[in-house]
């Protein structure tokens, strides 16, 4: 029995090996050599090797929705930075403002009150009144 299944083995081993003959001229059309290798259109698809149209249109609905949401991902991020650098400059600018309103008061109170005149004098200049006697402690 053993010999029986081992000759079959070598017999199919062989025959696969060889070379079809072809029933064509050696000069026939691409057409009826990639039929002879590939076999009809309804026997490829049969066999499952054609794509079908609804799988290739899928695919391609979901890389555009794929592309769209990286996009709309991209932009929110963007989009958020920019709001959070834009509250950052608006407080920036407001504590500038206040700034700008304290010094105006000041520069009104050095043009017209005498005491915040000798105020600056004595602490911005080091000034100090004919009268007054200055003893340095070091």
């Amino acid at each position: 029995m053993s010999r029986v299944i081992n000759s079959y083995w070598v017999d199919e081993r062989i025959r696969a090996q060889r070379v079809a003959p072809r029933a064509t001229s050696p000069f026939s059309s691409v057409r009826e050599i990639s039929q002879e290798l590939i076999g009809t259109s309804a026997e490829v698809r049969q066999r499952g090797g054609v794509v079908p149209a609804w799988v290739i249109f899928g695919m391609i609905i979901v890389a555009t929705a794929a592309i769209c949401a990286t996009v709309t991902m991209r932009t929110h991020s963007r989009m958020s930075m920019a709001s959070e650098q834009y509250a950052r400059m608006q407080t920036d600018v407001d504590g500038l403002r206040t700034a700008n309103q304290s010094l105006r008061v000041e520069i009104e109170q050095l043009h017209s009150d005498p005491r915040t005149i000798e105020a600056a004098a004595r602490s911005r200049l080091n000034m100090v009144r004919a009268n007054e006697i200055v003893v340095p402690v070091e």
